[in-house]
């Protein structure tokens, strides 16, 4: 283990940290600029494009248009530009969308240290935790049947007009302020497990890591294993948020691997753990974070300046559907 390779673990915490402060911050706007459309506010404020990264089947369906017509989605192409950044970082660096940069990620960490060291935390039995395993690979085959297979261009075209895919970001946000009963008790339930079982979101539900999963199965980037170095300490295996098996595998390519590299930070032997990329080249750890920040930075910048970032939905448009928006249903229904 080289000296810098300890403050991967710390690197991490910032980076996600940060993020995660930056969509507390873009909620709050969000939330200001609701108001003052609404006419509730005098302070007139702006909408955060980035509200948009938690509308991913509004991506999905404008990644699936981007891909039949070449046509960029202009209704939340904030949405779009990240939902593909998280695919292209998926597919040359594994999941590090997920280990570096998602907030609910940063969240599901935070529980899993306070169950660590409260000593609660459990791994679920193999017999059980399969099944649960593919939870999110169905979630995903489900969502993906009803937009990638059954949704022809027509149906895309008219579901991103809808008024109703122009206010889920509204929708969402008093999905967060005003949660129903049911939606509480199974937000609180979903808490309380990730404090006794590591990440359980991330590992069992998340349809989006599902699909990052999928992509990192042929990323290029991998952590590699000197099996004639290792102790067999497993000091590797108690602290990776995937529960992977690292001390039984000599290239740790595994879909619930999130490329967090908390595996080299706390291994004991120099060089036992080292990440490559193919065809195993060695690189120095640092480079996987800051590769993932140049993909996901490059993109934000570069729809930034091709006018791919900010919605083109008119302000006045906005105002009359924020104005009814508890009335307007999902267009399925």
């Amino acid at each position: 283990m080289k000296i810098a390779d300890k403050n991967l673990i710390g690197i991490r915490r910032i980076v996600q940290g940060g993020f995660f402060i930056f969509c507390l911050y873009s909620g709050w706007q969000f939330y200001n600029f609701y108001q003052w459309a609404t006419g509730k506010s005098m302070l007139p404020a702006a909408r955060p494009p980035a509200v948009e990264g938690f509308l991913p089947i509004s991506a999905l369906v404008a990644l699936k248009k981007l891909l039949l017509t070449g046509q960029y989605d202009l209704v939340h192409p904030a949405g779009l530009t990240i939902f593909i950044a998280a695919l292209l970082i998926a597919l040359t660096l594994r999941k590090g969308f997920c280990g570096w940069i998602c907030p609910v990620g940063f969240c599901s960490n935070m529980a899993a240290l306070v169950g660590q060291r409260l000593k609660i935390i459990r791994q679920a039995p193999k017999w059980l935790d399969v099944p649960l395993l593919s939870l999110k690979y169905l979630l995903l085959a489900f969502f993906s049947y009803l937009i990638l297979w059954n949704m022809d261009l027509a149906a895309i075209e008219v579901f991103l007009r809808t008024p109703y895919n122009m206010v889920v970001d509204a929708k969402m946000l008093f999905f967060f302020l005003s949660p129903g009963r049911i939606t509480i008790m199974v937000m609180v339930f979903l808490l309380i497990l990730s404090f006794f079982n590591k990440n359980f979101w991330c590992r069992y539900l998340c349809p989006y890591g599902a699909l990052q999963g999928i992509l990192a199965l042929i990323s290029p980037t991998r952590v590699e294993r000197t099996a004639e170095k290792c102790i067999n300490c497993r000091k590797c295996e108690n602290i990776c948020p995937g529960a992977i098996e690292i001390t039984a595998k000599k290239s740790i390519w595994a879909p619930e691997c999130v490329g967090c590299l908390e595996c080299l930070a706390v291994c004991p032997v120099t060089d036992c753990l080292s990440l490559t990329i193919a065809p195993r080249r060695r690189v120095p750890a640092f480079l996987l974070p800051v590769l993932i920040l140049t993909i996901f930075l490059g993109l934000w910048l570069t729809a930034l300046g091709t006018g791919h970032w900010r919605s083109t939905i008119p302000l006045q448009t906005l105002k009359h559907y924020y104005s009814i928006e508890a009335s307007i249903s999902h267009p399925g229904r």
